[in-house]
C-alpha cells in the first residue's frame, strides 16, 4: 500500500426500502491526504457513518470508487477486505463492542493477536489509562473505560488510519475530552484520523472540518484556529 491517501470519486450508497431509493450518501468526490485530522460534522442522517463505512471496507459503495493509499477498498473482495480492515484500518464505533466475557485485557490481547502485536497489549492499556483495569471485565467498568478499552485494541493494531463513529456520544463531557485527547495524540504520532460525530465543539481539535447535510458534503474547509483537546469545552 502506498503514501496513504483517502480519495472518494463520485462514491454513492443507496438502499430499497419497500419499492423506494433512498440514498444515505449521494456522489462524493474527496480527498483526505495522511496526516490529517478530519472531523465530519452533521446531523443524523446526513450521511455522516455511511461515509466512514465506505472508508473502512464496511460497506460498499452503489456506485463510484474508494481508493486508499492507491487500492480500491471499493473493488476488493471478502479475504482481502479482511486484511484491510485488519492492517490498515482501526475502528472506534460509540457502541464498545467488547466480548462480554472477556477481560480488558483479553478483549485487547484478542485485537492484538490478530496483527502479530501480543508484546503492546499493556502499553495500549497504559495509554488510555486504564492498566489499573486491566482484569476487570466489561460490565465492571463504566461506559467511558469500554471506550477506552475500545481505542486501546485499537491502538495495539498501529493502524495507518483510524476512523471513530462517534465515539463521545454517550460519554459525560470530561471523558468524551480524554476520549478526544486520546485520539489527537494518535493523530500526533502520525496516524491519519477521521471522526464522524454530531458535536461541533469536538472540530476545534482538527486540521480539516467537513459538514454534511442529506447525503452531500456541504462545506469542506481547513481549520486554522485549532485548539488541543484539554482545551475543548461542551
Amino acid at each position: 500500500m502506498g503514501a496513504l491517501v483517502i480519495e472518494l470519486e463520485g462514491a454513492a450508497r443507496r438502499y430499497t426500502v419497500e419499492g423506494r431509493e433512498i440514498w444515505a450518501l449521494q456522489r462524493t468526490t474527496l480527498r483526505v491526504d495522511r496526516g490529517e485530522l478530519v472531523v465530519v460534522l452533521g446531523p443524523s442522517g446526513s450521511g455522516k457513518s455511511t461515509l466512514i463505512n465506505l472508508v473502512g471496507g464496511l460497506d460498499q459503495p452503489t456506485e463510484g470508487r474508494v481508493t486508499v493509499g492507491g487500492v480500491e477498498v471499493s473493488a476488493l473482495h471478502r479475504d482481502a477486505l479482511v486484511r484491510y480492515r485488519r492492517d490498515v484500518t482501526a475502528v472506534v464505533f460509540q457502541a464498545h463492542n467488547l466480548v462480554p466475557h472477556l477481560t480488558a485485557r483479553e478483549n485487547v490481547e484478542l485485537a492484538a493477536e490478530l496483527v502479530g502485536r501480543t508484546t503492546h497489549v499493556d502499553e495500549a492499556l497504559a495509554a488510555v489509562g486504564l492498566a489499573p483495569r486491566a482484569h476487570h471485565f466489561p460490565q465492571e467498568l463504566s461506559g467511558g473505560e469500554q471506550q477506552r478499552v475500545a481505542i486501546a485494541r485499537c491502538l495495539v493494531k498501529a493502524p495507518s488510519l483510524l476512523l471513530a463513529d462517534e465515539p463521545t456520544g454517550s460519554l459525560d463531557a470530561e471523558t468524551g475530552k480524554k476520549v478526544v485527547k486520546l485520539l489527537e495524540d494518535q493523530h500526533a504520532r502520525g496516524c491519519c484520523v477521521v471522526i464522524v460525530t454530531h458535536n461541533a465543539a469536538i472540530a476545534r481539535v482538527a486540521t480539516r472540518v467537513i459538514t454534511m447535510r442529506g447525503g452531500m458534503v456541504h462545506t469542506d474547509a481547513q481549520n486554522p484556529h485549532r485548539v488541543g483537546a484539554d482545551s475543548l469545552e461542551w
